[in-house]
C-alpha cells in the first residue's frame, strides 16, 4: 500500500499531517485522510513480522494483574447488558471470539468467568485460523486497531466472523488534534501505525452499515 492512498477508505486525499522528532522514532511520517480523517504511518515506516512480534513479547499482560483487568474491564462491562439480552432473547448463550488476544490471553477468561463463552485468536499467539471460518455473537478487540497496516481488509475479516445483530466492541486510544497529538505517548510504540479519531469511527459505521451503541473514552461498540 503506497503511503498516498489511505489503507481505510483507499482515498488518495491525504496529507502528510506530522513528522515525528523524538528518538528512537525521529523521522517517522504520520499522514492524514481528508476522507475518512485516519492518521496512519506508511508502510516504508512499519516494522517486520519479526520485529513486530518482539514487541509484543515484550509486553507483561497477566490474567492474575488486577491493573490489566480494570483496564480490560472498560470494554467488557458495557457490553455485558447486550450479552444478557441475547441470552434472555434467545435462550441461548451467547459466544465470542478476543481478535489479537496477544502473548497473555486475558479478556476471554473474564468473559468465561461472567458466564459466556469465548475463545481467543492472534496471529502471532494463539493462531487458530479455523476459528476465524465461523460466526459469533461478539468480536472484541483490545488495543488491537492501532496495529492494522490493512484496517478496512481486517475489517471484512471482523464482519464475516460476526452474526447480525452481534456486537463489535473495538479498545483504542484516539487522536485528536495535531497540537496534543504531537506530544502523544501513544506514537512512541513503533508497532501503533493506524489511528482513529471520532469522526473516523463514524465513517468507518456509516461504510460498513454498523451501529454505534456505545462511545467511552477509549472503547467503541458496533452493533451489526
Amino acid at each position: 500500500m503506497p503511503s498516498e492512498v489511505c489503507p481505510l477508505c483507499f482515498s488518495d486525499q491525504v496529507k502528510k499531517w506530522h513528522t515525528e522528532t523524538r528518538n528512537p522514532l525521529a523521522g517517522r511520517e504520520y499522514w492524514l485522510c481528508a476522507s475518512c480523517d485516519l492518521v496512519y504511518v506508511p508502510s516504508g515506516f512499519h516494522l517486520s513480522p519479526e520485529q513486530e512480534k518482539a514487541v509484543y513479547q515484550q509486553h507483561d499482560n497477566r490474567p492474575d494483574d488486577a491493573g490489566y483487568r480494570r483496564f480490560l474491564n472498560r470494554l467488557l462491562e458495557p457490553l455485558l447488558p447486550f450479552l444478557d439480552t441475547i441470552k434472555k432473547r434467545e435462550g441461548r448463550m451467547p459466544e465470542g471470539l478476543d481478535f489479537g488476544s496477544g502473548p497473555g490471553p486475558t479478556l476471554s477468561l473474564m468473559f468465561r468467568e461472567a458466564g459466556y463463552d469465548c475463545v481467543d485468536y492472534d496471529p502471532y499467539f494463539a493462531f487458530h485460523p479455523e476459528r476465524l471460518k465461523r460466526q459469533y455473537d461478539f468480536l472484541v478487540t483490545t488495543e488491537v486497531f492501532e496495529h492494522l497496516a490493512q484496517p478496512a481488509e481486517v475489517m471484512d475479516q471482523l464482519l464475516a466472523c460476526l452474526k447480525p445483530g452481534g456486537y463489535l466492541g473495538i479498545m483504542t486510544q484516539r487522536p485528536r488534534n495535531l497540537e496534543a497529538f504531537k506530544r502523544w505517548h501513544y506514537l512512541m510504540d513503533p508497532t501503533h501505525i493506524t489511528f482513529y479519531s471520532e469522526a473516523c469511527f463514524d465513517w468507518l459505521a456509516d461504510y460498513w452499515k454498523l451501529q454505534k451503541i456505545h462511545v467511552g473514552q477509549a472503547t467503541i461498540i458496533l452493533c451489526k
